[in-house]
């Protein structure tokens, strides 16, 4: 009896830490609802991109306000394309996000956002843009070290031919 009990009480307290993150994440999209939605991703060929793993989107400068509308939130298996136009995040399991050049402000590399940290202080590249009057961070883990520099420059040059 107490085992059936002592189960029934773990289950409840799961239930009940799920049911929480779940109620925060619905009120985190309500509270974001007014974004406008994201520029449409144009059509491309072959995708040639970075591989690695599109972290998340956060409001710029706070790391840990994930943006939870328009999936900016979900983290997921991607490949980076740069080119003229933008930035595209090819997503696996989400949807396409698109960031086009004219909105593209800065780039650095940084060792966390939104609840990924690595170890190495350069881990993750960062994109800073502007969308819909709001300042935004989008953070990309490549897969491979070496691709973070080569990365991050391409971008720069990206952001400076615009400008």
């Amino acid at each position: 009896m107490k085992t059936a009990l002592g189960i029934l009480g773990t289950l409840l307290v799961i239930g009940g830490g799920w049911f929480g993150m779940y109620r925060g994440w619905r009120n985190r999209k309500a509270r974001q609802a007014d974004l406008a939605p994201l520029p449409p991703v144009p059509p491309t060929g072959k995708i040639t991109g970075v591989e690695g793993v599109y972290v998340a989107t956060t409001t710029a400068g706070d790391w840990m306000d994930r943006i939870a509308v328009h999936e900016l939130g979900v983290r997921s298996n991607a490949d980076l394309d740069v080119s003229p136009a933008g930035l595209i995040f090819h997503r696996q399991g989400a949807t396409d996000v698109f960031i086009p050049a004219d909105h593209l402000t800065g780039v650095r590399t940084d060792r966390g956002i939104a609840g990924k940290v690595t170890a190495e202080a350069s881990g993750l590249v960062v994109v800073s843009w502007n969308h819909d009057g709001r300042e935004l961070d989008t953070g990309f883990r490549p897969r491979r070290k070496a691709d973070a520099a080569g990365l991050t420059e391409s971008i720069s040059t990206l952001i400076g031919a615009e400008q």
